[in-house]
C-alpha cells in the first residue's frame, strides 16, 4: 500500500507501534506528499471533465443553431461528452473532497506531533537549553 493510501486507522496503529515522533512525522510527510499528488490528479481530471462538457455543449449548440449540419453520430458524441463530463466531474469531486479531508487530518496530526517535540532554539551555533 502506498503512503498516500494509508488511512487514519493505519496511522493510529503506526503511532502506537512506533513511539518515535520523528519516525511518525516522516511517515505523515510521505502520506501528505502522496495525498497532494492525488489532489493534483483530481484537479487535472476536473479540468478535462469541464473541457469535455464545454466541447459537447458547443457542438450541440452549433448543430442546433445551424453552423454545423446535424449528424446523428455527432449529436450522440456531443451528448456523450456532456454526460461523461458530468459523471467524471461528480465522481472526481467526491474523491477530491475525501482526499482533501485526509490531507487536512494528516497535516493536523503532523503539527500536533511537531508540537510535542522538545525542540531547542539554536542561536549563533550554540544551543540554548531551558533548565
Amino acid at each position: 500500500m502506498a503512503d498516500g493510501d494509508m488511512t487514519d486507522e493505519d496511522l493510529a496503529e503506526d503511532d502506537v507501534a512506533d513511539g518515535d515522533p520523528r519516525t511518525q512525522i516522516s511517515r505523515l510527510e510521505a502520506r501528505i506528499d502522496g495525498l497532494a499528488e492525488i489532489l493534483e490528479r483530481c484537479r487535472k481530471i476536473a479540468l478535462v471533465s469541464k473541457v469535455a462538457m464545454a466541447a459537447g455543449a458547443l457542438a450541440m449548440a452549433a448543430m442546433t443553431l445551424g453552423p454545423i449540419r446535424v449528424d446523428p453520430m455527432a449529436m450522440i458524441a456531443a451528448m456523450t461528452a456532456i454526460i461523461g463530463g458530468i459523471v467524471a466531474y461528480g465522481s472526481n469531486r467526491s474523491t477530491s473532497e475525501q482526499t482533501a479531508a485526509g490531507l487536512r487530518a494528516a497535516e493536523a496530526l503532523r503539527a500536533e506531533l511537531i508540537g510535542r517535540l522538545e525542540l531547542r532554539v539554536v542561536d549563533g551555533g550554540r544551543a540554548e537549553q531551558d533548565s
